[in-house]
């Protein structure tokens, strides 16, 4: 059950991934954000298709544009299908081949990590390529990017068969976090439990894979509570 799960989403990931690479690369903003100061804080979310809003009815009911717009944040989300610190990076293309180099350009003031789920796709064949990504992803962003905050998302997950390949993996992306000094949010490996696509009170969408709007609002409470939590708070 477990593997013909993965295999699912591995596959589905591959094909809207090839999908989303049809469009031109750049920045994946809501296309009716609110206007905004001059002075307002730009953030840029480095993640998969959980936080591109892959699932949701539109852009602006993703849980990175809810909480931005709560924050009255200018986001840049630069997140994509089926993206992981291994998986996709040597087919993403020109222009996404090299995502953290495309947010240091930004020069944002906050950057959200929040990556992780997709490489347990390839944690048999690639730990410690995956381990090794994650340090040298997190040691860029804090090198080229010294007076950003970091807030590094401990990786989600989609369904109740959890390989335990999901928390050795959410282990490094603490560990990394910790090192950088950067912030770290746990538990959300866990916000969607009880409403997976089986549950009776599913929260996914029909692709069964990804958050439908209420998983993604759920989502965006969570990290509100989880930011607010936070010292300082965000």
């Amino acid at each position: 059950m477990r593997a013909r799960r993965l295999l699912s989403l591995g596959a589905v990931a591959s094909l809207v991934a090839g999908l989303a690479a049809c469009s031109a690369a750049g920045t994946d903003a809501a296309p009716s954000a609110p206007a905004l100061d001059a002075d307002a804080p730009v953030v840029a979310f480095y993640g998969d298709s959980y936080t591109r809003g892959t699932g949701a009815s539109s852009p602006e009911k993703r849980w990175s544009t809810v909480v931005s717009a709560e924050r009255g944040w200018r986001e840049i989300n630069r997140s994509e299908n089926g993206l992981g610190f291994v998986n996709r990076r040597a087919s993403m293309g020109p222009g996404l081949d090299d995502i953290p180099a495309l947010i240091i350009d930004d020069d944002p003031d906050i950057v959200f990590v929040t990556m992780g789920l997709n490489d347990n796709f390839s944690y048999d064949r690639a730990a410690d390529e995956i381990r090794t990504a994650i340090d040298s992803d997190l040691d860029r962003l804090r090198d080229g990017l010294p007076d950003a905050r970091i807030v590094v998302v401990e990786p989600f997950w989609y369904t109740d068969d959890r390989p335990a390949s999901v928390d050795v993996i959410a282990g490094w992306v603490e560990a990394a976090a910790q090192r950088i000094d950067a912030d770290h949010i746990d538990g959300a490996s866990h916000w969607l439990d009880g409403h997976y696509a089986d549950s009776s009170d599913s929260w996914m969408a029909s692709d069964g894979l990804h958050p439908n709007d209420t998983g993604y609002a759920d989502m965006a409470e969570r990290m509100d509570a989880a930011l607010r939590a936070l010292d300082p708070p965000l």
